[in-house]
């Protein structure tokens, strides 16, 4: 890890100081470095065999460079170096956009009932193709800073706007008032506005630094695109579609729909740091119950012997 990034990311992973492990040049390379190791330490020490046991992969967000690893279509050192290198431009567009506006900038996530969501996304995306002033003008033709984005959309009942936390909390106001919801508003701790226009030279970046001699189609098992919600088709739909994901809405409900109800997954195990990806995924599909189905998550190598055994379990009721 530290020869592939020229630093010592892995000093700063055991030693902090947290603040500058915090920021997003660091942060990605390092949450997807550890998702890697897990995996390298099932495959190398506990003979965990991915293209006979994986059927397909999936991350979200910075997850789906390591999902793309994991599924055999990037290299970890050449996946390793783009995050760092997208960390870094992605944390500068977020440094410019508050030396231009004065403001801060994050993600708020907006709970609802599930009946509720997608009148709350219309009612959000209203808002925005009117202009965040009011005015009847497409939200687009503003500058980004001024611009808000739906950057996930995690569940049914979960979307995450993503922009100027004033600006948010002006579109809330709009549509507490006027269009009929008022959702439960989370600031979450990212302090970067990811999969918004802010991101642009991100966007901009990753379609120069994604080569087709880089990449390999197919990999060893399929993984899902963030943008689609469906496996990737083809290397320039890889490309494609992994840059844009710097600017656009992570479709995760989608994907997990599509991998339960389409694909027929029953089995779901996560890796890297946090549970966050498997509290979203659980709480979805609901596998605790099922014969043959679960949802795990290792989030440390400690966790590695009793996941595989539970995996086995399952396994072996689904055959019976």
């Amino acid at each position: 890890m530290d020869d592939i990034l020229h630093c010592k990311l892995s000093t700063l992973i055991d030693e902090g100081p947290i603040l500058q492990l915090d920021k997003t040049e660091n942060a990605q390379p390092a949450i997807m470095a550890v998702s890697i190791m897990i995996l390298k330490v099932l495959e190398k020490d506990f003979g965990f065999k991915t293209e006979q046991v994986i059927d397909v992969t999936l991350g979200h967000s910075l997850g789906e460079y390591a999902a793309l690893v994991a599924a055999g279509n990037l290299e970890y050192a050449y996946g390793l170096d783009l995050v760092r290198r997208r960390g870094d431009v992605m944390g500068e567009c977020t440094r410019k956009a508050k030396e231009e506006s004065g403001e801060d900038f994050g993600m708020i996530a907006l709970v609802c009932e599930p009946e509720q969501l997608d009148s709350l996304i219309a009612a959000v995306r209203e808002f925005l193709s009117q202009g965040s002033e009011g005015a009847k003008d497409d939200s687009s033709a503003l500058p980004a800073f001024q611009q808000i984005a739906i950057a996930n959309i995690n569940s049914k009942n979960q979307i995450v706007l993503s922009g100027s936390f004033q600006r948010i909390r002006n579109l809330l106001i709009h549509i507490r008032e006027f269009g009929g919801h008022d959702p439960r508003a989370v600031e979450l701790k990212s302090r970067s506005a990811f999969h918004s226009p802010i991101m642009m030279p991100a966007y901009e970046f990753m379609k120069k630094a994604l080569v087709p001699e880089k990449v390999t189609f197919p990999g060893r098992v399929p993984c899902i695109s963030n943008v689609t919600a469906k496996p990737f088709a083809s290397k320039d739909d890889l490309i494609k579609n992994l840059a844009r994901q710097a600017v656009d809405t992570v479709l995760w409900w989608d994907s997990i729909k599509y991998l339960d109800r389409e694909a027929g997954c029953r089995r779901w195990l996560g890796l890297g740091p946090g549970k966050v990806g498997r509290n979203l995924v659980s709480k979805e599909v609901g596998r605790s119950s099922a014969k043959g189905g679960g949802v795990w998550s290792i989030t440390e190598p400690n966790e590695i012997e009793e996941t595989l055994r539970d995996l086995e379990a399952t396994a072996k009721e689904e055959d019976e």
